[in-house]
């Protein structure tokens, strides 16, 4: 239990704003909710600076729907990823001012999010077909309170497209390269920058490149210093570290 909580708590009895019988309802719900099918967690913010993010796949419209319900009781600030069209009215019934990011698959909800990160993050796709990953990534930092910039189809298949760009990246305080294919574009970002370099391989290729595992392998044996792999198409886990090294 977080002593801010308590505190709170204690200040709202005595000022006669709740009773007993109703702090002591509150005092259960803090630290998560057991919906039965999921256990949904209040204190992730207080503990991570970021509220619970509802991952969409795999879950049916009724515990999507039912989730963000909860969620939406403690926070107006609700993020919903992997969400199809399914998911997003699931979310649209409950909370009539959510928007889907269709291309990122989120659904959002408080788009003025204040601006807390202490720079600019930089998403680099190396081709469009890259592009949902890299969305992914951009909506979830920007809803993590960073300003976001885009550079979009700059692979090494024609450098020249990224060379031309060299003062966006070395003015970014963390940059995020996401690449299919050989991924080969998070070492080369990364002997450009000085900055950490966050790599997302994503699953695109052909069949050699085993759905993003020829990617993965490539980042992970990069030659460039400074630079950190995230999983497979995570668009979202590259976000939210680049979140947390804009905040130092």
């Amino acid at each position: 239990m977080q002593e801010k909580n308590l505190r709170e708590l204690l200040a709202q009895v005595q000022e006669g704003n709740i009773s007993i019988d109703e702090a002591v309802k509150e005092l259960k719900d803090l630290p998560f909710k057991d919906l039965g099918f999921a256990k949904v967690d209040f204190h992730r913010e207080l503990r991570q600076s970021h509220p619970e993010v509802v991952f969409c796949q795999g879950k049916t419209p009724e515990q999507i729907r039912e989730i963000v319900k909860v969620l939406a009781e403690k926070s107006n600030n609700i993020l919903a990823t992997r969400a199809d069209e399914v998911a997003y009215q699931a979310v649209k019934e409950i909370l009539p001012t959510a928007q889907y990011h269709k291309l990122a698959r989120i659904v959002k909800v408080n788009e003025h999010k204040e601006i807390t990160g202490k720079g600019t993050i930089l998403v680099v796709s190396a081709g469009t077909a890259d592009l949902p990953v890299a969305e992914e990534a951009v909506i979830t930092a920007e809803a993590f309170g960073n300003k976001v910039e885009r550079l979009y189809d700059v692979g090494v298949a024609g450098l020249h497209r990224l060379l031309a760009h060299l003062d966006k990246l070395q003015q970014a305080r963390v940059v995020i390269v996401v690449a299919g294919m050989e991924g080969a574009l998070a070492s080369v970002v990364g002997g450009l920058v000085n900055v950490p370099v966050i790599a997302v391989p994503t699953s695109i290729g052909y069949g050699a490149s085993f759905n993003g595992l020829a990617a993965l392998l490539a980042m992970l044996n990069s030659c460039a210093a400074g630079v950190g792999v995230v999983n497979i198409d995570n668009g979202f886990g590259a976000a939210r570290l680049a979140s947390l090294i804009n905040a130092i």
